[in-house]
């Protein structure tokens, strides 16, 4: 008798060890390990954030930020996706779509394929025209007109597997900064909430993101295009009734572009609340680094990326050196593209024309 029992509380304790165990790894897995930043090298920046997340999420700390307000706001060209293969994705999408697809060339108009050539000069000069950033909004939303969400969203995934016009192995829809990827699997393992709020089409950003970062479609915000039901016709969307054999396609007119003040602006409207914690590279993103440093119930932190990198990304030093000059002024946390990752795209991609300055 005594053995069956002696057998029995083994069995059972060796139980207990091995869940115990697993639940220990899994509770060190969530709290640690590649959680660290490990595609970044020791800097400023990191040390900085890691401080911040550590801070905010531990219980104990008046600093402390329940789950539910930890809201983290991502820039996404030049935050997140390159906007120098040569120029912004939506940029690179709407000149192929009116100066190069078959499909569509034909039907441009003149005033379309005037934006295409302004665009197709900044690939050549890197110098936007006065006005551009409106212009090419405007008739973005043109150049989709009567499209559905489904087939729009095939479109963009379809111009995603081009290979990349400035880097070796690497397709347009690739392009995305390897270090800022794990930023965001780093905050989402501490608990924080992501929305990517960009200058970019909603839509297009949705289409995507899609594969690389894991959030709710609603969580991304951006310029706005508006849509009509197939049998609106002219008629207001306040009297007219979506009928059940009607189908949601974009009318081809912009409601509105999703930079400077509109990024707030759009912010409140569909999160209600400022966010902690935003990253952003550039001017545009100006207000939402601002908006968060205002946040008088958290403490809140605003990061900023320099493209000083003319080696594995077609940076520009001067222009990293004079926003690097505007983090200092404002308080937002500069980062060094070219000092503090250890790498962009991967090993194997290679820019194919190197500008060194």
């Amino acid at each position: 008798m005594l053995v069956p029992i002696l057998i029995t509380i083994i069995l059972t304790a060796i139980t207990v060890f091995y869940l115990s165990s697993i639940l220990s790894k899994d509770k060190n897995k969530k709290k640690g390990g590649k959680k660290t930043l490990t595609l970044w090298n020791e800097c400023n920046a990191k040390t900085i954030l890691m401080n911040y997340v550590k801070n905010v999420t531990n219980e104990s700390s008046p600093d402390f930020i329940p789950k539910e307000d930890r809201i983290a706001i991502f820039d996404l060209d030049g935050t997140l996706f390159q906007e120098t293969d040569p120029v912004y994705f939506d940029f690179r999408l709407y000149k192929y779509r009116v100066l190069d697809d078959p499909t569509y060339k034909d039907k441009a108009t003149e005033h379309q394929k005037e934006v295409a050539h302004e665009i197709e000069g900044i690939f050549k000069t890197r110098i936007f025209p006065e006005g551009i950033v409106l212009r090419h909004a405007a008739v973005y939303a043109e150049v989709f007109k009567g499209m559905t969400l489904e087939e729009a969203d095939k479109y963009v995934k379809d111009f995603c597997k081009r290979p990349s016009e400035g880097y070796n192995n690497l397709k347009v829809g690739d392009g995305f900064y390897k270090p800022m990827l794990e930023v965001i699997e780093y905050l989402k393992d501490n608990d924080f909430i992501i929305y990517i709020v960009s200058g970019s089409d909603r839509f297009t950003v949705r289409s995507l993101i899609e594969g690389h970062i894991d959030i709710p479609k609603n969580y991304v915000i951006g310029t706005e295009a508006r849509m009509v039901a197939t049998h609106q016709g002219d008629t207001d969307g306040f009297i007219y009734t979506f009928r059940q054999d009607d189908v949601m396609v974009f009318e081809g007119k912009l409601l509105i572009k999703d930079l400077y003040m509109n990024k707030v602006h759009n912010m409140i409207r569909e999160i209600g609340q400022i966010p902690v914690l935003s990253f952003g590279n550039s001017g545009g993103d100006s207000s939402v680094a601002n908006y968060v440093l205002t946040n008088k119930k958290y403490k809140g932190l605003s990061l900023m990326l320099l493209c000083d990198d003319t080696e594995r990304e077609n940076g520009d030093i001067a222009k990293a050196n004079k926003f690097k000059a505007t983090c200092e002024k404002n308080g937002w946390i500069p980062v060094s593209m070219k000092n503090d990752w250890k790498t962009i795209y991967g090993e194997n991609v290679t820019r194919k024309h190197l500008n060194k300055q």
